[in-house]
């Protein structure tokens, strides 16, 4: 009985050993992916901007590329009116936003395209022709109440977002038809 009672110590360390390295090793293949898979998108994204030629009629929705509109059927677009505006940029970060940080004010998720501000309804298409040309945004969140005349646009990285600045534009707001 004695050899088999000082065997079971080593035998329970072994084990022990073995459990915590098997483990380690379970959390490591679980997260370098997670790491992968975020550099690849980033590497795919710069990939597909300096190899692909976008004309004015082609629509990336999502993760879909889109078949160019015809330019006959496009819609004239109406100004209703132009507002000055202090333009600001703001990301998803936990510091810049509430307990929801990817949800916005409106209950849509956050995604390229969208601004908050408090002057306008939710829904208001708006357009900063001296900053994005003809790109159009969507009101779907909103700033701090103290806030007035300003716009908040929506980046996916705070770095972008910080790069961004401060600046004066001219807000085309866009006449729904």
């Amino acid at each position: 009985m004695d050899k088999n009672s000082e065997k079971l110590p080593i035998l329970s360390k072994k084990l022990m050993v073995n459990s915590l390295i098997f483990l380690i090793v379970i959390y490591l293949l679980g997260f370098f992916p997670l790491l992968a898979s975020q550099k690849d998108e980033v590497n795919f994204k710069a990939s597909l901007e300096e190899n692909f030629v976008f004309s004015k009629s082609t629509i990336i929705q999502g993760n879909s590329l889109l078949p160019p509109v015809n330019p006959l059927l496009v819609r004239e677009i109406k100004v209703a009116r132009t507002i000055k505006v202090v333009v600001t940029a703001y990301s998803s970060s936990p510091w810049e936003t509430d307990d929801t940080p990817y949800l916005t004010a409106s209950g849509s998720m956050v995604r390229d395209g969208i601004v908050a501000t408090n002057i306008l309804p939710f829904g208001t298409k708006i357009r900063l022709s001296s900053l994005y040309g003809d790109k159009i945004f969507v009101v779907e969140d909103r700033m701090n109440p103290r806030k007035g005349y300003q716009v908040d646009i929506w980046h996916s990285s705070h770095w972008e977002a910080k790069q961004f600045g401060v600046k004066l534009a001219e807000m085309e707001i866009i006449e729904e038809g």
